[in-house]
């Protein structure tokens, strides 16, 4: 999806043009893979411009950077200071974010000893990541031939820039075979989660999704999709699943910052279910946008107002 220009960039402490946001071209994590990020939303609500569960973002951009030994030369508290402040400078209503701290110009090697970390900000309009209507019509999916990083390969744990490549074999093979998205297994045959989501099936009224043990990556959305499943009275398991426990679902769906909650309606030429968004899939992604947009005060505390 084509990135929207918007005015300003956050760079290393500062607000610059747009055009002017640029790097090195002997930055290290260039050349590596070196850098952590996050993706974040800000919602349009009764508040005004609201970011989504901004300090749970920003804490788990901290434990990336440091499974990589990578100090972030800011506070915590800067870094969503800055991040409202791009909000508001860049006028957006609603807006993706994404911070990245990377390493940056200075040594060149596999060790990084002495390469300053510089971290940026950006924001920008932007849709629904797998498409509009797939918010209510549901994805095809395929089961990726190329393997989840492994525990001990690549921490799963960080969301690190270099680990996508791994995600990027499967969303490009999913695309060039005609599906949406793609699943990916880890070394055990044992789901692990989509090339950038999270992923739940709904089996005899029940939530059951893939522990962080076999691979997925511990995502802010899951975490939203679990707390508003278990306030709602349905009962989340998380335990290892395999392909075939997918095909057997009543529903099926997908969580993710980018994704929000979208519906799986086909996975390996298999229907889910009826083909389409289930009940509780539904009840879940309404809760879930309207305590992204500010319309339900149980919820509230997951907002952070920029004004």
């Amino acid at each position: 999806m084509p990135i929207q220009e918007v005015a300003k960039i956050w760079m290393d402490g500062s607000l610059v043009d747009w055009k002017d946001a640029k790097v090195h071209v002997l930055s290290h994590a260039l050349h590596y893979g070196s850098g952590v990020f996050e993706g974040i939303r800000a919602y349009d609500t009764p508040q005004g411009p609201s970011v989504f569960r901004l300090d749970d973002h920003i804490k788990r951009l901290y434990r990336s950077a440091h499974i990589y030994h990578m100090d972030i030369p800011y506070q915590p508290e800067e870094l969503i200071g800055a991040t409202k402040e791009l909000v508001k400078a860049n006028d957006l209503a609603h807006c993706y974010i994404r911070p990245l701290v990377y390493l940056g110009y200075g040594e060149m090697g596999l060790n990084p000893a002495g390469v300053p970390v510089q971290v940026s900000i950006a924001a920008w309009p932007w849709g629904a990541y797998l498409g509009e209507e797939a918010l209510e019509a549901g994805v095809r999916i395929k089961t990726s031939s190329w393997k989840r990083n492994d525990q001990n390969s690549l921490p799963p744990a960080a969301k690190a820039t270099g680990q996508y490549i791994n995600s990027i074999l499967a969303k490009m093979e999913a695309v060039n075979g005609g599906y949406d998205e793609a699943i990916m297994l880890n070394q055990h045959g044992h789901i692990a989660d989509g090339s950038g989501e999270n992923i739940f099936i709904v089996t005899d009224g029940k939530l059951y999704t893939p522990p962080l043990s076999d691979g997925c990556l511990g995502g802010i959305t899951r975490d939203s999709a679990m707390t508003i499943a278990r306030d709602q009275g349905f009962e989340v398991i998380e335990q290892s699943l395999v392909r075939t426990d997918v095909y057997h679902a009543d529903e099926a769906f997908f969580t993710g910052t980018a994704a929000e909650i979208t519906p799986v309606r086909e996975l390996d030429d298999r229907t889910i279910g009826e083909g389409k968004r289930g009940p509780i899939t539904k009840q879940l992604q309404e809760t879930f946008f309207a305590a992204a947009t500010g319309e339900l005060e149980q919820y509230r505390h997951w907002l952070y107002p920029v004004n």
